[in-house]
């Protein structure tokens, strides 16, 4: 079991994964999210990869098959007036196959997205997780993610 930087080989088994997590948001919120869609295009993905401002790590088996994924996003919060400047690595997304779950992989992936960005001197880690997705939320606070703020809606 490896973690690694994504390469363009990975593709199929990323969109294989944004699919999983995808369906997890539109059984929870059919009234936002498409059933059976992706977050990104296959070109966006290959975009990312080779994007500075992007990190992908995948979580690999013995034999190099993609089974998890953090897609990851350098911030730089400067020349606000009110907030210090500072450098954020948000968490865009995270996924583990559903055949691989509760084996502690989400573990090492976010432990290996918090070493690399203590390594380099990023100040926080950010992600958003949705309400409709109780597990994941648990699973961030048990991993010691705490509530940043809190985005609100009133449906039309």
């Amino acid at each position: 079991m490896t973690i690694r930087l994504a390469q363009d080989k990975d593709l199929e088994r990323i969109k294989n994964l944004l699919l999983q997590v995808n369906n997890v948001h539109a059984d929870g919120r059919p009234d936002i999210f498409i059933k059976d869609c992706k977050k990104y295009t296959d070109e966006e993905i290959l975009e990312q990869l080779h994007d500075p401002s992007k990190v992908i790590f995948v979580y690999t088996d013995k034999d190099d098959e993609v089974i998890g994924y953090s897609f990851c996003q350098i911030k730089e919060y400067k020349g606000i007036n009110n907030i210090h400047p500072h450098k954020c690595l948000y968490i865009d997304d995270l996924c583990v196959d559903e055949r691989h779950r509760r084996q502690h992989i989400g573990e090492f992936l976010l432990k290996h997205v918090e070493n690399y960005a203590k390594e380099n001197y990023f100040f926080n880690i950010e992600l958003n997780v949705w309400e409709c997705n109780p597990s994941a939320k648990a699973f961030y606070e048990k991993m010691g993610m705490k509530v940043l703020k809190t985005g609100m809606e009133k449906i039309l």
